[in-house]
Parts: C-alpha cells; structure tokens; sequence
C-alpha cells in the first residue's frame, strides 16, 4: 500500500517594518516560501509597508496571511494586554479586513491568519481570548485558515468553530516539555545551528518527534513551519529547509493547496 502524501507550509513573519525603521530581510527570504503571515499595523508595520509587502509576495507567488497582534508598537506586540473577549474579536476583525482589503486590491485572495507574539502566547491557554479571535476571523471569512499551536485553546476553539487549522511548528525556537515555547527572557530560546535546525524540522514533520530543552521526546504533528526573518541563523536555514524536506519525500506547498482537501 501506498505512504500517505506528506505535506508542509514554509512560512515567516513579514512586513514588520515601520516607516523608515527596517525589520527583517523580508526580500531575501520571500523566494524560499510558500506562505507569509504580513503585520496589520497594530505590532508593527503601516499602510506603505503592507502594500509593499503583499506585491514582494504576489511577485514570489507566495500565499498570504494576516498577522494581527495586540495594539503596541513600542513592545512590538510581545507584551499581554487584559482584554476581553469581544475586545479581542474587534482587534482581530479590524487587522484582518485591512489585511484582506489590501490584498484583494492586488488581486490575491487572503489565505490564514495567525495572531502575533503576546495575543498567540495568551490564546493558547485563554478560551475567552482564543475564543474571540477565532470570532474575529469567521466573521471576516469562515473559509480562512487558522494557525495555532498543536495544543493549544486557540486551536480547540477553532476546530469548534468548525474552521480549518494549521498545526504550527517553529524552525528556530526552542520548545519545553509540556510543547510551549522556550520564554524569549531565555538565552535558548533562538536556535542558533540553521543545518540543526532543518533537520529537527524534518523529524518533526516526517515522522512527528520534537526534542525538548530537558531531552523530552514530544510527540507533534505539523502543517506549517515558521521561521524569523529577522534572526540571522533562520535566514541561512530556510535557504537549505525546502530541500531537505524534498530530498525526504515531503512536498512543500501553501496550506491553502492542500490542507482540508479530500
């Protein structure tokens, strides 16, 4: 009998510059990606930075994502804010339909949405938060991707939702033993060894094992893989990840090409 086709997502956090201060390499990366999650203005980036990214994307044939954070752009969105659960929902609603108006006018179609730094950490174990951002999304298009952490509140309440989810996995973060990721307060929390990194990915996504900080075996299953532009080691990374993958039989594709599909 016949393996089962795997497939996987190669994504990154895009567009997160503003005005004159630059964030990232987002054009050197752009070519090795099939997906970008862009910033909607509340974390990071502005209305010039989002245009320009979306036609840096169309020109790679990259799909894209929406990227809504909480409203702080001197803590670049890593910081938690106490908001209530429809507070939430009408943060998200407002950066994902600017996000989606963008990239309607480039005659693109969005694809997911992935909530950024403070508002993903506190939508993985919060139902009222995660619960309002999934609200937020369907409201704008139940048809939208998702993406969330394996384990997370945010993906329960989007399978509830009855929505499509990504299960993500990080390139370049380090994991602890009950699957959260290593506090950027750490010195471990950025890997370092972009060749260890891909392939840890590659185990991760083959055959569904993840080495935590302790020397636990986490068990993962992997649809999208992120990685951050704006750390030098990812850069080198994602140059050699699509290869490795493919060179496992794994094929590398959007989530919209493949996931849900019968």
């Amino acid at each position: 009998m016949a393996r089962a086709r795997v497939c996987v997502d190669i994504a990154a956090d895009m567009g997160e510059s503003f005005g004159p201060w630059p964030m990232g390499r987002d054009p050197e990366i752009t070519p090795h990606l099939t997906s970008a999650h862009i910033a909607c203005g509340f974390h990071a980036s502005d209305p010039g930075t989002m245009r320009r990214t979306v036609e840096l994307l169309r020109r790679h044939r990259v799909a894209i994502g929406a990227h809504p954070g909480y409203p702080d752009l001197v803590g670049f969105g890593r910081r938690r804010m106490d908001m209530t659960g429809r507070e939430v929902e009408d943060m998200v609603l407002y950066q994902v339909a600017a996000a989606k108006g963008v990239v309607e006018a480039h005659g693109l179609r969005l694809q997911h949405v992935k909530p950024h730094g403070a508002l993903y950490n506190v939508a993985e174990a919060d139902d009222a938060v995660a619960a309002g951002v999934v609200a937020g999304v369907k409201l704008i298009d139940p048809a939208l991707i998702i993406v969330a952490t394996p384990h997370s509140r945010l993906r329960a309440q989007a399978d509830a939702a009855g929505m499509r989810v990504a299960r993500e996995f990080f390139l370049d973060r380090g994991y602890n033993a009950d699957g959260t990721l290593v506090s950027r307060r750490l010195a471990n929390a950025m890997l370092t060894d972009p060749e260890a990194m891909c392939r840890r990915a590659v185990a991760a996504v083959r055959d569904h094992r993840l080495p935590a900080e302790d020397g636990t075996v986490l068990e993962i299953e992997v649809d999208t893989i992120c990685l951050h532009g704006d750390h030098g080691p990812s850069q080198q990374a994602v140059r050699m990840l699509r290869g490795m993958l493919e060179a496992t039989g794994v094929v590398v594709l959007p989530l919209g090409q493949w996931l849900g599909a019968a």
